[in-house]
């Protein structure tokens, strides 16, 4: 009755639904989950079809009786993308040491009725029941924990027979590690799910280990490079580490260095010489560009400029006199050979005949023979070489002569065609092609290497030659030919050669600059544009994480190999080193124009080295400074 019988004569407010607008909204919009799911998925027996890309999933069944730490290195460094999930799942000790007893049980009685049988028992049986006392006594003592572990991993492919080729590579490294790996046939969709980060078994295949077994399964490692007679590179990005290299400790000495214009390639060259000169490394250095100057005059270096109005000439007739051994004329007749044929271009057979009886000529009419004790005559030059063609007559040898008329009275005369009037006698000598024709460097650097290959042969000594802006040589198959010979030969005569290069297609196009990178135990790749990334990605077996590190890396990070490991790693200097080594053009004039400031002179000339003094005069002095900042 008071129920129904108190009447509420206030007028209500009809009742609005204040989510129905916003339920509304959200029917008509896309979601996150609608924006990164795939368009469309197809599932097979043996693998998933997820947009254009195919995907297979494994799980482990069974695993070594024995493992170290860092055993699963070489699965989770595979070389190719792929998904790791790892499951661990404590277990109630008081269930295991119960089931522990039984088995015990179990085991033992087995063991006891075969010997009253008066047969021996199964060894795995013996080895099964020492594990399972010893894990037991560890388990009663708390020194050990029980888990159930289960470990997937997903490889993708763009194509089946990718696919196939990848399950191959991965079923031999699971060998490897004596791991036996199945694909999850008929479950590939619960597979991939359990393998994506959202932290779902969908398989729950697992195995039985202690705390020990699992804390080796930890997949997150990371390289250290230290060698204790190295130099400083870098920092490993990684986990801050020092990246520090003795180049001379691997099977070769050799380094190359890949990168864009801009990415810092000569900026890390310089670094590396100016740490390895501070432990006496004696330095040469061929520069095309005048990178190298201001670091040479600092270091109370030798800078060379090679040029035809130059004062410094090279012969590249010349010999070793020094050298008795019979072969040397033989050896610098087939050097020239591959110089000449840089110079004069393609030659018909008969033409290689007539050149090689030209070049013979020439010697013998300055009187050096084979005989070592003619080394010491004066040698030929290369005008010597175009008269004695003229004096064989005949059109293919007036045709070589016509070409070579050039580098003696035409447009390129004055730069090849005089005796040699220098010699490498500091610790760091650069030699500058900067005033040299783009078309005459192939031919400048051959004649300049030629002339360190001598000096470096004469006496055993740790060097380091840095080719700079090396693609001028290899696109031209002779001088490629030459360089290669050099990078092979270096490891017996103590000499690291440093290859640097912006043009990869070029460089990796043909199989001299294979060589080269091949017989380099140091590689070091820089920022890539996009073509570069994917050639050296198909050549380093780069994953695309690696790829899209060298897209994105900034100036002066790169991926480092040294021998079998690698990092990436930020190329790091200090502010005095890096004073020394900058080239960029603000960097310079900021130092140009404080220079001005502390000696109150205006400097007129802005390539003059004086006014990008930055350390001491005196040399003894300039090697202090240096010591104490690098230390």
């Amino acid at each position: 009755m008071g129920i129904f019988g108190n009447k509420n004569t206030k007028k209500q407010k009809p009742t609005v639904d204040v989510n129905q607008p916003i339920e509304t909204l959200r029917q008509g919009s896309i979601s996150l989950i609608d924006l990164i799911a795939p368009s469309s998925v197809e599932v097979d027996f043996k693998h998933l079809k997820v947009g254009d890309k195919f995907y297979r999933t494994f799980f482990v069944v069974d695993y070594p009786r024995y493992v170290s730490p860092n055993w699963l290195s070489s699965l989770i460094d595979y070389k190719q993308t792929m998904n790791i999930s790892m499951f661990i799942y404590p277990v109630e000790e008081g269930d295991v040491l119960t089931n522990l007893k039984r088995k015990i049980a179990e085991m033992e009685a087995t063991i006891e009725s075969d010997l009253q049988q008066g047969t021996e028992p199964d060894p795995k049986i013996k080895v099964s029941l020492e594990d399972a006392m010893a894990l037991q006594e560890e388990l009663a003592r708390g020194v050990e924990k029980f888990f159930q572990f289960g470990l997937y991993l997903t490889i993708s492919a763009d194509t089946l027979t990718e696919l196939d080729e990848k399950t191959k590579e991965i079923n031999s490294i699971a060998s490897s590690n004596m791991l036996i790996f199945k694909p999850a046939t008929l479950q590939m969709e619960e597979g991939y799910k359990t393998t994506l980060p959202l932290a779902q078994d969908k398989l729950y295949i697992t195995r039985n280990m202690d705390t020990t077994s699992v804390a080796s399964t930890f997949p997150f490692t990371s390289y250290e490079i230290s060698h204790p007679n190295g130099i400083l590179y870098g920092i490993n990005t990684l986990n801050n580490s020092l990246v520090i290299i003795d180049r001379f400790s691997f099977e070769n000495a050799n380094e190359v260095v890949f990168g864009k214009s801009g990415s810092g390639k000569s900026f890390l060259v310089k670094l590396e010489v100016l740490r390895e000169a501070l432990f006496g490394t004696e330095i040469l250095i061929v520069d095309p560009e005048e990178e190298y100057k201001t670091l040479t005059h600092e270091l109370g270096g030798q800078y060379i400029s090679f040029s035809p109005t130059s004062e410094i000439k090279i012969n590249p007739f010349a010999l070793v006199a020094d050298d008795l051994s019979p072969s040397q004329l033989g050896i610098k007749i087939l050097s020239l050979h591959g110089l000449l044929k840089t110079m004069l271009g393609e030659m018909s057979p008969v033409q290689e005949a007539i050149l090689d009886k030209a070049i013979v000529l020439t010697y013998k009419q300055r009187g050096i023979t084979p005989d070592p004790a003619t080394y010491k005559n004066e040698p030929p030059i290369l005008e010597d070489l175009y008269k004695a063609l003229l004096a064989l007559g005949g059109d293919e040898a007036k045709d070589l002569a016509f070409r070579l008329d050039k580098f003696i009275t035409g447009g390129f005369a004055g730069l090849f065609n005089q005796q040699t009037n220098c010699d490498i006698q500091n610790q760091v000598t650069v030699f500058s092609l900067k005033d040299v024709e783009s078309v005459l460097r192939p031919i400048a650097m051959h004649i300049i290497l030629d002339f360190v290959w001598n000096k470096v042969k004469r006496r055993l000594k740790k060097r380091i030659l840095v080719v700079d802006e090396a693609w001028y040589m290899v696109k031209h198959p002779d001088s490629a030919a030459f360089l290669q010979g050099i990078v092979k030969r270096a490891r017996k005569y103590y000499l690291g050669v440093t290859t640097i290069t912006q043009d990869i297609e070029d460089f990796l196009g043909n199989d001299y600059g294979k060589t080269i990178l091949s017989n380099s135990s140091v590689q070091i790749l820089l920022k890539q544009g996009m073509s570069e990334a994917d050639i050296l990605a198909k050549t380093f077996l780069l994953s695309e994480g690696e790829k899209q590190f060298l897209l994105t890396s900034q100036v002066g990070e790169g991926l480092l190999f040294a021998g079998q490991n690698h990092v990436t790693t930020y190329f790091a200097a200090s502010d005095f080193e890096y004073s020394l080594v900058t080239s960029k053009p603000k960097d310079v004039m900021e130092q140009i124009e404080n220079q001005e400031q502390r000696t109150g002179k205006k400097n007129v000339d802005d390539n003059n080295e004086e006014g990008r003094s930055l350390s001491p005069t005196n040399t003894e002095a300039k090697g202090t400074t240096l010591q104490q900042d690098i230390k």
